[in-house]
């Protein structure tokens, strides 16, 4: 595949993704017919909520909000990567290490940028936590 084809499944899969944010929360989580892949898709869930948190408070905070520009970017990009590994690993895509490893690059390089931010703001610390542990279970699908 090339990054066309992935890029063109991403845009195929953000539709499904508000599905996603629903499918993990801290009280509720959906079992998928692999459990296999429950541990990655909860850290994925979990990376995406994260992200999300994070990007508001950065949007939110006027006096900062130059800075942390790069950090939005970043955090939209690993949003939409983390919902759509989650996706394919739902329906159990043969797909699933090409996209948990792409996820994995894409979480690394957040968590990165959100720890130049995380002694201003307690979000990054916290989505910069949620994007490690999120690449380390995609690298463990890719095994």
């Amino acid at each position: 595949m090339h990054i066309f084809d992935y890029f063109c499944i991403l845009l195929y899969t953000i539709a499904a993704g508000v599905v996603i944010q629903k499918m993990s929360t801290k009280t509720n989580t959906t079992k998928l017919q692999n459990p296999k892949y429950q541990t990655c898709v909860d850290a994925c869930n979990n990376c995406c909520e994260s992200c999300e948190a994070c990007c508001t408070a950065c949007l939110m905070d006027q006096k900062n909000v130059n800075m942390t520009t790069r950090c939005i970017m970043m955090m939209r990009d690993c949003m939409d990567v983390c919902m759509t590994a989650s996706c394919f690993m739902s329906r159990g895509s043969e797909n699933v290490k090409q996209i948990c490893n792409i996820c994995a690059d894409v979480c690394e390089a957040c968590a990165s940028e959100c720890e130049k931010l995380q002694d201003k703001m307690e979000e990054c610390r916290q989505c910069a936590q949620a994007c490690r542990m999120c690449a380390q279970e995609c690298r463990n699908m890719t095994r």
